[in-house]
């Protein structure tokens, strides 16, 4: 029944596209006629996924990311068929694409500085600074990480979006640390397998406000958008928001405030920050979800702080070509640094 329904609607969407007129809720609209391309599958191509096939051809000129898009809205069919992306093909089908215009621009290169931890032919490893965006984004077209790698690395894997070439995991624009970024399509498979799988490690250092009493603990709460400010992320109720869980031990007890160890077993967007909000210890400085956190510090003398004081200090995976275990570290920024000195000062004898 469902593959009755996404053929239906494939079929729809072409109609429509053809004729010119709007292409779905969400699409961007198709102005005036898209003239439909036909491929001839050679024999020597039997056996490759479909959206592998689909981005080799220079005809089409699209990204393997969004020929999964475009098979998964039924912007393609096989002998008539719509097919996933994952579909074998055998030589000699028929393919019927058409691309609809896109409203992404590819990023450009920009000649920005990184902190380069490590890099090789199939991967890159940064220290993210705080104030960075990841990649691009309505309001955020440039100076983000991805046009720094662009121009550092020459090409990046195409299995992220238009957007977000080489990208396999993200940092929050204010959260400091490492990265990992495939350089090729086969980097960015094994990376993201590794993380799904929980083989990759991603560990964090975070100040919080007030002191935590548990040694070490899980925080299990399903996180989505918040009910009312869809900017903001929120935890919700069993069986509404996707499943999120964070990991933490007590690294440090300050007067007032709390180092925490974390790692986490999913990654949802602000995961981190929302699951620590929650139980009401904060992250000094989260602009968002701190709750005056960084004016607790301002009252007391301590030294400001930039931003958040959340920081991916340890990256552990297997590298996805050798096979070889390999962990990185990098340390605190300075302003984070400066405030455990000045607590770690006013620790009571």
């Amino acid at each position: 029944m469902a593959h009755l329904q996404s053929r239906r609607l494939g079929d729809r969407r072409r109609r429509d596209a053809i004729g010119g007129v709007a292409a779905s809720p969400g699409q961007s609209r198709v102005n005036g006629p898209v003239k439909p391309q036909f491929l001839l599958v050679p024999r020597a191509r039997a056996g490759e996924r479909l959206d592998s096939y689909l981005a080799s051809c220079p005809e089409l000129g699209i990204s393997r990311s969004r020929a999964g898009r475009l098979l998964a809205e039924g912007w393609v069919t096989v002998d008539g068929e719509v097919c996933r992306a994952a579909h074998r093909i055998r030589g000699g089908e028929q393919i019927e694409v058409i691309v609809p215009p896109s409203d992404a621009v590819d990023p450009e290169p920009e000649r920005i500085q990184l902190d380069v931890v490590y890099e090789d032919d199939d991967l890159i490893v940064i220290n993210k600074p705080r104030g960075m965006v990841v990649h691009p984004s309505p309001g955020h077209h440039a100076g983000t990480l991805v046009n720094a790698l662009l121009y550092h690395c020459g090409t990046l894997s195409s299995l992220g979006d238009e957007y977000r070439p080489g990208i396999v995991h993200r940092l929050d624009k204010d959260t400091t640390g490492l990265m990992m970024v495939a350089k090729n399509d086969a980097a960015h498979e094994s990376l993201a397998h590794q993380l799904r799988d929980r083989a990759a490690g991603r560990e964090y250092l975070a100040l919080v406000r007030g002191v935590v009493l548990d040694e070490q603990g899980i925080i299990c709460a399903p996180l989505g958008r918040h009910p009312v400010n869809r900017q903001r992320f929120a935890v919700l109720t069993p069986g509404e928001g996707k499943d999120a869980v964070t990991r933490f031990r007590v690294a440090e007890r300050l007067p007032g405030f709390t180092l925490l160890h974390l790692s986490l077993d999913t990654g949802r967007t602000h995961q981190i920050r929302v699951h620590l909000a929650h139980l009401g210890y904060p992250v000094v400085g989260d602009p968002v979800y701190g709750g005056g956190a960084r004016r607790l510090l301002e009252k007391q003398g301590l030294p400001r702080l930039s931003g958040q004081a959340l920081h991916a200090f340890r990256l552990t995976f297997r590298h996805p070509r050798t096979g070889d275990r390999l962990t990185f570290e990098a340390p605190v920024p300075g302003d984070f640094q400066a405030v455990l000195d000045a607590l770690r000062a006013a620790q009571p004898d």
